[in-house]
């Protein structure tokens, strides 16, 4: 499976993936047919909208997958938002089922936010309100372990008395055995040929049970989180 998965798809002070314009080109393809899945917001065609008009000048013609799905599509885009709604849609849609073979079967995978989450095993990581009951947590299992997209470190001297990132994502670690890869803004996870790499100028973030939090620095291979054991509700 060929993979991109954004932390975000909009950096402060820069426009919408303006800050991945380049990845996001060389990926997808000038001249490509891009399905873009719009659930995650609730006005689907200006959503669709916001991504035609970032992606087009680029030679990459954008269609909304609300209106016309995956057909004649050379990548798919699975925009941010909502994850419990996006998945929610994904699922009502039948959606979910066609994109799990979809990419499996060669159609490249890009998710920024709440589209990135979907690419895991489960929702469980996701930062977001559950407005909406999806019928299941589990996702499109692209990845056999968790991403926590925009993740933010703890803010020396913050009075903030809720939990940080990184007591939620433990929190997590006491219930299930699989590890939790941390994206900061403005970074990204590409697969290739079996290979993963960490992209964009920020270092990421890894958590695993029982062990301390530890950075992986930018651009490197984290392949190794392709073979990891992974265990749910243990």
């Amino acid at each position: 499976m060929e993979l991109l998965l954004l932390s975000n798809s909009t950096n402060h002070g820069r426009a919408y993936l303006e800050h991945a314009l380049d990845t996001v080109t060389a990926f997808v393809g000038a001249g490509a047919t891009l399905a873009f899945v719009p659930y995650a917001l609730a006005d689907h065609d200006a959503y669709t909208g916001v991504v035609r008009a970032a992606l087009e000048p680029r030679g990459i013609t954008v269609r909304g997958a609300h209106d016309s799905g995956l057909d004649g599509a050379d990548a798919v885009f699975v925009g941010g938002g909502n994850s419990f709604r996006l998945l929610r849609d994904l699922y009502r849609t039948g959606l979910r089922d066609e994109l799990r073979d979809a990419v499996r079967g060669g159609l490249r995978y890009m998710g920024a936010s709440a589209g990135t989450n979907m690419a895991c095993p489960t929702l469980r990581t996701t930062n977001d309100m559950p407005i909406v009951q999806p019928p299941s947590f589990e996702t499109l299992g692209f990845v056999p372990f968790q991403i926590n997209p925009h993740y933010i470190d703890p803010r020396p001297g913050d009075t903030h008395m809720g939990e940080t990132r990184e007591q939620r994502l433990a929190e997590f670690l006491e219930c299930n055995d699989v590890p939790v890869l941390g994206l900061r803004e403005g970074t990204w996870l590409r697969l290739s040929d079996g290979a993963a790499t960490l992209g964009g100028p920020l270092d990421a973030r890894l958590f695993r049970r029982a062990e301390a939090p530890r950075e992986l620095p930018a651009g490197a291979d984290v392949s190794f989180l392709l073979t990891a054991p992974a265990a749910f509700d243990a």
